[in-house]
Formats: structure tokens, C-alpha cells, sequence
């Protein structure tokens, strides 16, 4: 889900006040997260948990609602533990300026790239992607209360529902990103607890996703439509 964003670009970007961050560089007085202060581990994933459990405890305890998305939420399910670039966390775009404000406060670099759909933050010197639309949609409190509760590394958060987190995956796929070599192993592991129907009922007329979803039946990762072809 990591999009590159031009640093030099933030300050041209005309969104809305509430989403729009200037680059903040930690407090020195009661900073809470800086890697060169930290033992962070050499392995880039367990690097990336690490800084998404920070994130998590953080809008935990700020009783934000948010659910864990991306490839550490697929980690969570069950998935591979070869993580990608960032961590990703869904919240809703009314909070996305409260949210902003409350990892600064901890410590947290946070801006505001040129997509308007995310902000994005450094912790520990990781990329964490924080997006309030998905697979298309403003992320909602359906959305989030659909989410399960589970451990990600010792650390109790909500996760996207595998359904929801598939769709997500599917949505993205288009004529310019349309990677199926990476998402193939996510819906190998979690084939078992998404509901397909529900995937193509949302997302399967678009030329992409539906090509996957036949690449999974002709794999025999899920089975074929109920109405065949």
C-alpha cells in the first residue's frame, strides 16, 4: 500500500486544514520515539512490527477508532511474516487531524503527501501509511467495527476483517498496478476466512480483480463461481 510521495511537493498540496501537516520534527523534550536512541532490531519486518505496535498502543490509548491494515495486518491473520515496506493503519477521515496531532505529540514525524486519501508518519524510522480511504471508500465505523481483535507481536489491536482486507487488495489492482505475484500468497493464507462471494459481489466486474479471482479458481485456491462462467 506504500505510495512515494515528493517531500518537496507537501507544501504545494492544497487539502483541506484539518489534513494539512507540516513536516514536524520530534520534540526534544519528552520525545518517545527515536531510532537512534532505540535497540531496534536489525530485521527489517520485526522493524516494521515494532513500529506498528508503537502506533497501535498510541491510538489505543488515545481511544481512537482504527484497525491495522496492509501486510501486517495479514501477518496478524495468519499470513506470511515477510512484511512490505510500511505499516498501515485505517482510521476514519474526520479523525485524520486529531490523529495527526496526537503523533506529534508523541514524537512522530507526520505530513501529508500528495495523495489526498492518507497522511504519513515515521516511527522508528519506519514508514506508516495512515488512510481514511479504502478500496475506493471513506473508511467508516462499519468498516472499523468489522475489524477483529487480535495479537500482532504480543500487542492486542483491531485488524481488518480478511474480507475487507481482501477487497482492499483486489480494489487496488488496475492497468498501471496490478502485482499479482504479491498478493497470491496473502489469499493463499487466508483463503479459508474471506467470504469470495462477498469480494466479487464488491469488486469482481472490474477487469483486474476479476482476472485474479479466475487465477485463483484455475489454481484451486477457491472454488468457481456458483453460476460458472
Amino acid at each position: 500500500m506504500t505510495q512515494n510521495a515528493d517531500d518537496a511537493a507537501l507544501d504545494q498540496r492544497q487539502i483541506s486544514p484539518e489534513l494539512r501537516l507540516a513536516a514536524v520534527r520530534p520534540k526534544e523534550a519528552g520525545r518517545l520515539l527515536d531510532p537512534h536512541e532505540l535497540d531496534l532490531p536489525r530485521d527489517r519486518n520485526q522493524a516494521i512490527l515494532e513500529a506498528a505496535k508503537q502506533v497501535g498502543a498510541i491510538l489505543k490509548r488515545n481511544e481512537y477508532e482504527f484497525a491495522l491494515a496492509g501486510s501486517v495486518a495479514v501477518y496478524a491473520h495468519g499470513g506470511t511474516g515477510n512484511l512490505q515496506h510500511d505499516a498501515d493503519f485505517c482510521i476514519k477521515p474526520e479523525d485524520a487531524g486529531p490523529v495527526a496531532d496526537t503523533l506529534r505529540a508523541s514524537g512522530l514525524e507526520v505530513f501529508a503527501p500528495p495523495e489526498d486519501w492518507l497522511l504519513k508518519a515515521k516511527c522508528l524510522g519506519q514508514d506508516i501509511d495512515l488512510i481514511f480511504e479504502l478500496a475506493h471508500q471513506p473508511v467508516d465505523s462499519d468498516l472499523l467495527r468489522r475489524a477483529d481483535t487480535l495479537s500482532v507481536d504480543s500487542v492486542q489491536m483491531p485488524v481488518l476483517a480478511p474480507t475487507d482486507l481482501m477487497r482492499s487488495l483486489l480494489s487496488a489492482f488496475s492497468e498501471h498496478h496490478c502485482n499479482f505475484g504479491a498478493v497470491l500468497p496473502i489469499a493463499r493464507a487466508l483463503r479459508e476466512k474471506v467470504d469470495w462471494e462477498q469480494v466479487r459481489e464488491t469488486c469482481g466486474n472490474a477487469p483486474m480483480p476479476d482476472a485474479f479471482l479466475y487465477l485463483l479458481e484455475r489454481l484451486e485456491v477457491i472454488a468457481p463461481q456458483k453460476d460458472g462462467r
